[in-house]
């Protein structure tokens, strides 16, 4: 058919190709924007007005279920 030099061809192409294809989608430059965008979306900087506002709305729902509680008697 081919002979050796085709199965050689062959063999090359095999082995060269996943090589390759690890090196060139493994480049740290191509993902790194990428990985930096998703990272600030999924974990936002932390706002300080933000923290606040969500610390005094955990505070006074659970001055609200205290005192609902405190008024029980049982």
């Amino acid at each position: 058919m081919g002979g050796w030099k085709l199965e050689i061809g062959k063999m090359a192409m095999y082995v060269s190709f996943p090589v390759v294809m690890f090196y060139y989608f493994n480049q740290p430059s191509l993902f790194e924007e990428w990985v930096i965008k998703t990272r600030r979306e999924v974990y936002p900087p932390e706002n300080p007005e933000l923290r606040k506002a969500f610390e005094e709305s955990f505070r006074m729902s659970r001055e609200k279920h205290s005192v609902a509680f405190d008024g029980k008697t049982g």
